[in-house]
């Protein structure tokens, strides 16, 4: 059986995925395919390459800092253009999605066209930075004709682009809806809430072709603060483990 496995964005709320891999690397379950948006094609591409999640929890770790506004201001920043790519030279060995170990799809947001746009043929870095640029706190990735922006803009949850390329779909998808006090949201806070009630709608279509979906409890970590990284990583280790039961059955 062919399994392919899809990984939401969320910025440092995708951490959570390395935890899913994890368990599933121990349940001996290996994807066929990975699709992926924003931070969750980032780490599915640092993934397809042969890395760990352990060791890439690791390399995230070393080049973050607490705030992933305070990585915006350094020139080492995980989600600069500048750190970004120094990290994917230094783990993916060559610049090429057909190079990687795993067959991976990245959906990024045209912003010219108003549309999404899915690659999985070509150069990836560049797909990569552009898939996770926040519009903006970063200028758009042109490629061709086309300006890429962050591709949560217009699907968060990209299962479409792999429905017919695998016979089950695991979902990881580290938005889950919470009921949240607005008036105690800082700025930040409420910019991540608005971003994802606004998406929410088609995500809800898109987990309906998961055969088996993962959301990990998250309400209570900002998409915008990497300080909990430890944390967040062991939250989607659990949440998969405690569904081993779907995945053996």
């Amino acid at each position: 059986m062919k399994i392919g496995l899809v990984l939401s964005g969320g910025g440092a709320r995708g951490l959570a995925h390395l935890g899913v891999l994890e368990a599933l690397d121990e349940m001996g379950i290996k994807p066929a395919v990975i699709s992926g948006t924003s931070s969750g094609a980032l780490i599915g591409a640092l993934y397809a390459s042969g890395n760990s999640p352990r060791k890439i929890l690791a390399m995230i770790k070393e080049h973050a800092s607490g705030s992933v506004f305070g990585m915006f201001l350094s020139s080492e920043g995980l989600f600069s253009s500048t750190g970004l790519r120094h990290i994917l030279k230094s783990a993916i060995p060559e610049d090429s999605f057909e190079k990687l170990l795993t067959p991976l799809y990245v959906t990024a947001t045209d912003i010219a066209a108003g549309t999404s746009a899915t690659f999985s043929k070509g150069p990836l870095f560049d797909v990569l930075v552009g898939s996770s640029s926040v519009p903006v706190l970063f200028k758009p990735v042109k490629i061709g004709h086309q300006y890429l922006v962050d591709g949560g803009v217009m699907d968060n949850f990209p299962v479409e682009c792999i429905k017919d390329k695998c016979d089950k779909i695991i979902g990881s998808h580290v938005n889950k809806p919470a009921h949240k006090k607005v008036g105690k949201l800082n700025r930040f806070q409420l910019l991540d809430l608005c971003f994802h009630l606004a998406i929410c709608g088609r995500v809800a279509i898109n987990a309906k072709s998961c055969h088996v979906l993962l959301e990990p409890p998250l309400s209570g970590y900002s998409m915008f603060d990497m300080s909990h990284a430890d944390r967040i990583f062991k939250i989607g280790y659990q949440t998969t483990m405690e569904k081993r039961r779907l995945f053996l059955s």
